[in-house]
């Protein structure tokens, strides 16, 4: 056995040091597959999240840095235009006309990674990925939106996905095309429209869709035969009381029923029931019949954003001063839109308004000032109250009236309704997707010329 061993060796040591072709290729397989799994780079500004607010400061900060000095972080192939779900669901506008590819949005000088984030390490100024890398960032900008939960609806799913469904939400590009398909098949009952007992965006939207679908079953000549509810879990039609004032006016003279601290909590599709909780008084729960039903979903910050106690608030979202928008632990860590923890309205405007204010103030920050650019909560919601009517609310985190035109936008009007319709989708893209829009602030001072005193 001893006389043999050194062959044994020199067998073994020639199998290491030559491989067979075979051997040669699974080795190149395994160092390759093993170089991704472990794969480190670095950036000096990493955005993750390719919305509305991650394309507009991507497109900023790269257009200012210069190319490959920003890194966008987002797996979707898609970028959807989701204020134009609304318009979708009531058969004024098709789904393919409210998304470009990612590519196409994303500026051409920032790099675009096509994967998700998996984990948050702000201590070490790292992000790993669904891909395996772990990318290294100077300055991190977290514009992650938020996630729909329809799941934490018993029921829901199972509803929303049944072939022929009676249940419908416009607030997925999942589901959204089903809506007008339910408006369409629904001739007489119970048409029962949701608002969840929790942070939303686009808070206006739930009852966007309401008054679109009465108006299109008064133009079909079925209104005398629908009954229309909207629930809402919220105490107020809606939160600013000049507006609030005016849809209660809408839902009134519409014939609309209004149900206020009234929260979805079950849906029973095999009997088209719908299980409401009474918030007022939580053990009293109604049900009621419907014949179509429009849901909006539950909402919540990204788990990936929430499970990272030391970024986030006690709700999950980024945990950033409401003014700066600059973390309150981390100075080189900013968020924009949906994720951020400010007290506004959760609307692509407030994305448009914020972004100059995380530009200057990121750009301040690396150039070793302090960030004394200011967000006032701004935000604004299109209401549109039918299929040539809207309401044009805007306001800021005191819920107090900034409005733009020099004229009352809590009137319902034609000409509001055609700027959400028609010019709206042109600025978001051809401009605020380019970093070129930061809100309406510049031209409300213009327009203030023409405001009558009791107005400004």
């Amino acid at each position: 056995m001893n006389r043999r061993l050194p062959g044994t060796l020199r067998k073994c040591s020639r199998l290491l040091v030559a491989p067979t072709p075979v051997q040669d290729a699974t080795l190149t397989r395994f160092l390759s597959i093993t170089h991704k799994l472990f794969e480190r780079q670095e950036c000096h500004v990493l955005v993750v999240g390719g919305g509305t607010g991650g394309c507009a400061m991507a497109a900023k900060l790269s257009s200012r840095l210069g190319s490959n000095k920003v890194v966008v972080l987002e797996p979707e192939e898609k970028h959807y235009y989701q204020p134009m779900f609304t318009l979708i669901g009531g058969g004024m506008k098709r789904l393919e006309q409210s998304y470009r590819k990612m590519g196409d949005v994303l500026p051409k000088k920032a790099r675009w990674i096509q994967e998700s984030a998996l984990n948050f390490d702000p201590d070490k100024n790292e992000v790993c990925t669904s891909g395996g890398k772990t990318i290294k960032y100077d300055f991190l900008v977290i514009a992650t939106g938020m996630q729909l939960k329809y799941e934490k609806i018993p029921g829901l799913v199972e509803a929303l996905e049944a072939p022929k469904s009676n249940v419908c939400s416009i607030y997925s590009p999942k589901y959204v095309d089903n809506v007008y398909g339910c408006l369409r098949n629904t001739y007489r009952g119970n048409v029962i429209f949701t608002f969840p007992h929790c942070p939303i965006k686009c808070a206006g939207a739930p009852q966007k869709i309401a008054y679109i679908s009465e108006h299109y079953f008064r133009k079909m000549g079925r209104r005398d035969n629908v009954n229309i509810m909207y629930n809402t879990s919220l105490p107020v039609i809606f939160g600013v009381k000049q507006y609030a004032d005016a849809l209660w006016k809408v839902a009134k003279k519409r014939n609309i029923t209004v149900n206020v601290s009234r929260n979805l909590v079950e849906v029973r599709p095999q009997d088209s029931i719908a299980v409401f909780q009474d918030l007022v008084q939580p053990g009293k729960l109604y049900e009621e019949v419907y014949s179509m039903l429009h849901v909006c979903p539950p909402m919540t910050a990204p788990d990936v954003i929430a499970n990272c106690k030391q970024l986030v608030n006690e709700a999950g979202f980024v945990d950033v001063d409401q003014a700066t928008l600059q973390h309150k632990k981390y100075s080189n860590v900013f968020a924009i839109g949906d994720s951020a923890s400010t007290p506004n309205s959760k609307t692509a405007a407030a994305a448009a308004a914020q972004s100059p204010v995380v530009f200057k103030n990121l750009m301040a920050t690396i150039e070793g000032r302090p960030p004394r650019e200011a967000y006032d909560g701004y935000a604004s919601c299109p209401l549109v109250t039918g299929y040539s009517t809207c309401i044009l609310a805007e306001f800021d985190y005191n819920l107090a009236p900034v409005e733009t035109f020099p004229f009352d936008q809590a009137k319902e009007r034609y000409s509001m309704f055609i700027m959400k319709k028609t010019f709206m989708p042109i600025l978001y893209w051809e401009l605020m997707m380019r970093g070129l829009w930061n809100g309406p602030a510049t031209m409300r001072k213009v327009l203030s010329i023409f405001k009558p005193k009791s107005r400004k």
